[in-house]
């Protein structure tokens, strides 16, 4: 699985790129040794990028109080939406 290298790294990308909350949800993970193994991890990011709250690998929930100020704070900072070509 590729999970370890990208999951966090890709969400948190996703997270800058696009000025807003990110909430990658894994899919389950199954015990059978012969299927593909999902990494876990679901996960939420802020506009930042910065994790705040994630999962390991076993079943659980997630659970995050969401600033939703955050969005216009970044946005104010960094003014990519308003960087277009005419």
């Amino acid at each position: 699985t590729t999970g370890p290298l990208h999951w966090e790294a890709i969400a948190r990308t996703r997270a800058i790129d696009h000025q807003c909350f990110v909430l990658p949800v894994s899919p389950a993970r199954s015990t059978d040794e012969a299927s593909y193994k999902a990494w876990g991890h679901s996960t939420v990011i802020d506009p930042w990028g910065k994790v705040i709250a994630t999962t390991e690998h076993q079943p659980d929930i997630v659970y995050a109080t969401l600033d939703l100020s955050a969005v216009d704070e970044v946005r104010n900072n960094i003014p990519v939406f308003q960087q277009q070509r005419r």
